[in-house]
């Protein structure tokens, strides 16, 4: 598979190295599209529906016409007066016509779109780099080592990351501390035809499951992470990325295995540039045989003359 990079920054620097960000965009998909954005909103297809969600960063004029965006089978109304802390909050406003799921798909994975009450889709399409990135590594480490590698997705959401690296030949410990992400985690295992796929669901918080893996001496050739700001687990565990990320990045150091792969994080919902990322893993990684890069994950839009919007930062280690 093939993404884009805008523009082209991509010479990976060693851990601790002044970062040169890159800028990731899937050039691929087919049931995703970023049609039109402006006036803090942006126009978006999944599958064969259309839908307004507010974008703050389109600081510009939107290009396709009002009768386009008012023909939108759903739309996002964002609650007025909230914090920051509250950006995901509102509701949507859905076509009576709109089914409450459909499937999409991607480099052969279906799965399932859906409206939530975060303002998503059940998916990030803008990630798919970051899959194909995975995928690769995971090929190479098969062709080396003769064996599946072992890979650690924590806040693994929908599992689509989940689903492609297993897909690639991984086996795959999906944790998530939200029970209805783990329900859709398995909706979209099965309509992947994936049920006899080599993925483990646990319903955990991220930190704790750590912690227990470390104890009990079990190591993962390659760990994503997609925390969020802040959040709750299962058992009540209090989740603020400001203050948790960094002794979570350490203890995914420590559960590295020695034939590692990869350590990838994406952050959203956070003001911070993606230097922050870059640098809380190159810091965390220190001494350890490898290269951090770092950038943005992007929204391109279709047609002539594209904008582009940040959606992500995200640095990643790989073993070299």
């Amino acid at each position: 598979m093939s993404d884009a990079e805008i523009p082209d920054l991509s010479a990976e620097m060693p851990a601790g190295a002044m970062p040169q960000p890159r800028l990731l965009a899937a050039s691929d998909w087919q049931d995703y599209a970023l049609l039109d954005s402006g006036d803090g909103r942006k126009l978006e297809r999944f599958g064969s529906f259309t839908f307004v969600r507010p974008e703050a960063q389109a600081m510009w004029t939107p290009r396709l016409t009002d009768a386009d965006w008012q023909a939108a089978d759903g739309r996002f109304v964002a609650s007025q007066g909230r914090g920051d802390d509250d950006e995901d909050s509102g509701g949507w406003t859905l076509s009576p016509s709109l089914p409450s799921r459909w499937p999409v798909s991607y480099d052969g994975l279906r799965f399932l779109a859906r409206p939530t009450p975060f303002r998503h889709l059940g998916f990030f399409p803008e990630q798919a780099p970051h899959w194909n990135w995975c995928a690769g590594l995971i090929g190479d480490f098969i062709s080396r080592y003769g064996r599946a590698p072992r890979i650690l997705n924590l806040f693994a959401y929908s599992g689509v990351a989940s689903l492609h690296a297993a897909r690639a030949g991984a086996e795959v410990a999906h944790v998530d501390a939200s029970r209805k992400a783990i329900a859709q985690a398995f909706e979209n295992r099965d309509e992947s035809g994936f049920g006899e796929a080599p993925i483990r669901f646990i319903t955990e918080d991220a930190g704790r499951f750590v912690e227990r893996e470390i104890r009990r001496g079990r190591s993962y050739d390659g760990i994503l992470l997609d925390p969020p700001k802040y959040g709750r687990g299962p058992k009540g565990e209090r989740w603020q990325i400001e203050t948790d990320l960094v002794p979570l990045l350490r203890g995914c150091r420590e559960l590295l295995s020695d034939t590692p792969l990869f350590l990838l994080l994406t952050i959203y919902a956070i003001r911070a540039s993606s230097q922050a990322a870059h640098y809380a893993l190159a810091d965390m990684m220190a001494g350890a045989a490898g290269a951090v890069s770092s950038g943005e994950l992007v929204s391109v839009e279709t047609g002539d003359d594209p904008r582009v919007i940040s959606q992500a930062n995200f640095a990643r280690w790989i073993a070299g």
